[in-house]
């Protein structure tokens, strides 16, 4: 009976787990979901294909959620190389991005652009 009671309970746990645990693989804001260890995002609850850049980018905003990243740091972080004046390879990924997980890519959401200085995660 105790070994019934003790499976029991584990599959309890892990049907429904622990509530008081968060997965740190998963990174969510609003309605957009990106799972890093499966490298799956999912916009208003329907997947997303994605590049391995724009997946690179949109992590690297979400881990920095609120906070500015500049061209030049996105381009560092997501290339693995010095920035060398490819302003508009970032800005083409960002629209491209954009127009696979916003509604409206015209008015986003999620990335929000500072004028000036770059890109930001902080929807409204």
């Amino acid at each position: 009976e105790l070994v019934a009671r003790v499976k029991s309970q584990l599959r309890r746990y892990k049907q429904f787990g622990r509530p008081d645990v968060r997965d740190e693989s998963q990174l969510e804001i609003d309605d957009l979901v990106i799972n890093t260890a499966t490298h799956k995002v999912t916009a208003d609850g329907e997947e997303v294909k994605l590049t391995p850049r724009e997946f690179a980018i949109l992590r690297l905003l979400a881990v920095n959620r609120g906070i500015v990243l500049s061209m030049d740091k996105i381009y560092q972080e997501v290339w693995n190389e010095p920035f060398m004046e490819s302003k508009n390879t970032v800005m083409v990924h960002i629209r491209k991005l954009r127009e696979k997980i916003e509604k409206d890519p015209q008015n986003p959401r999620y990335i929000k652009t500072v004028w000036g200085i770059g890109y930001k995660i902080d929807p409204e």
